[in-house]
């Protein structure tokens, strides 16, 4: 007769579980959309040569094989098959997988996350009412519990079972939400949500950019656009992304002037003027040091790596 799982054994069986499903629809190395509009999966087969600067939005990241450092600003976050990560705005960020082999490939997942159905969710759960709390880091590392899990491994699951997908993909993705906002940093998830809080601003500020990263930055005039003071805009951003508004644009112009050179073939001066450099050295010199090398020379490398991608998780 056989015995029954620990928790510990049940835990292991289910993330190794998780895993076989990743594996089975990223049959090679790369970053794979799938059947849930919100889903994607990812599978690299060797640890990164070097910090890939890539956009991190709003998202819940799970690595069920492997580990991956996430650098943000000057700070390093570490994660592997025992934590999660969620990213609660979006965030020009590094990353480097540092743990796979052919043999025990790194597999991660990421589901992102719509901060309209956050809303809902909050208001259909009476979550409305949390405590105001001073703005954090928006993005976290946190257990991975076993509620998480099984909602996750439930979603998986579908994968393999596409015709149940649109009934119960929502169910599962709501259930994922309402456990992040009810775990132990759930109230960063609240405040990107709620529409009164100075995270939300924040967020407001940063969307703004993204859109706008072209244009000369004012911050007496963005802060404006978000109702806060100007000083208040400034420490609440950084308290937020670790970048002040002007760092944090430069980082999206030299990562939107990079995928420009890169998938579009634009030459350096025109790229670096697309995405508001009026001085091409001035580009060059701070790609350099985001990239660690000259834009002809990153370029070269990036192209010679077959299949050189920012893995999403």
């Amino acid at each position: 007769m056989s015995q029954p799982l620990s928790p510990h054994d049940s835990v292991a069986a289910s993330r190794q579980e998780l895993a076989d499903i990743i594996q089975r629809h990223c049959p090679s190395e790369g970053v794979y959309e799938t059947a849930v509009d919100s889903l994607l999966v990812a599978r690299s087969d060797s640890p990164s040569e070097g910090r890939m600067p890539t956009l991190y939005r709003p998202a819940l990241c799970v690595i069920a094989q492997g580990s991956k450092d996430v650098r943000l600003g000057s700070e390093l976050y570490r994660y592997d098959e025992l934590n999660l990560l969620v990213v609660s705005v979006t965030l020009p960020v590094s990353g480097q997988v540092t743990e796979a082999s052919p043999d025990k490939p790194y597999l991660a997942l990421r589901l992102d996350i719509d901060p309209g159905e956050l809303t809902r969710l909050i208001a259909e759960a009476g979550l409305v009412g949390s405590t105001p709390r001073p703005a954090a880091r928006g993005l976290y590392l946190q257990r991975l519990d076993t509620c998480v899990l099984d909602a996750l491994l439930r979603l998986m699951r579908l994968l393999d079972s596409p015709r149940d997908i649109a009934m119960l993909a929502p169910l599962y993705i709501r259930e994922i939400l309402y456990r992040l906002l009810r775990g132990p940093q759930g109230h960063l998830l609240h405040d990107l949500a709620m529409t009164d809080s100075q995270t939300h601003r924040v967020t407001r500020a940063i969307e703004w950019l993204n859109r706008n990263f072209d244009k000369a930055l004012r911050i007496e005039d963005l802060a404006r656009e978000v109702n806060l003071s100007p000083s208040t805009l400034h420490h609440r951003f950084k308290e937020v992304t670790a970048l002040s508004p002007l760092q944090y644009q430069k980082q999206l112009r030299l990562q939107e002037a990079r995928r420009l050179m890169l998938s579009e073939g634009l030459e350096v001066a025109v790229a670096g003027h697309r995405v508001g450099y009026e001085s091409p050295s001035q580009f060059s010199r701070e790609y350099s040091r985001l990239f660690g090398a000259p834009p002809l020379r990153d370029l070269a490398s990036l192209r010679s790596a077959l299949g050189a991608q920012a893995l999403p998780a």
